[in-house]
């Protein structure tokens, strides 16, 4: 049983991290918009690649799913 509970507090604990981390976000107009990000705008067309976003959110989850790796 205590193993039941342990795993819904870090549920919860990621979950709240995750809506913080969104909030914030949304008010820093973060993603999208890093030097890096590739946009192409022709007359009728236009591509968008975030490559440096993709990047740091790589590294980001790498970082937390090494971290959980490390206290189990």
């Amino acid at each position: 049983m205590g193993e039941i509970a342990k795993a819904m507090i870090l549920i919860g604990v990621v979950l709240v991290v995750t809506g913080l981390v969104v909030l914030l976000f949304q008010k820093a107009n973060f993603p999208g918009k890093l030097p890096g990000d590739i946009l192409i705008k022709r007359e009728n067309f236009t591509f968008y690649f975030p490559l440096a976003t993709c990047i740091i959110i790589s590294i980001v989850i790498s970082l937390i799913l090494y971290l959980l790796g490390k206290f189990r």
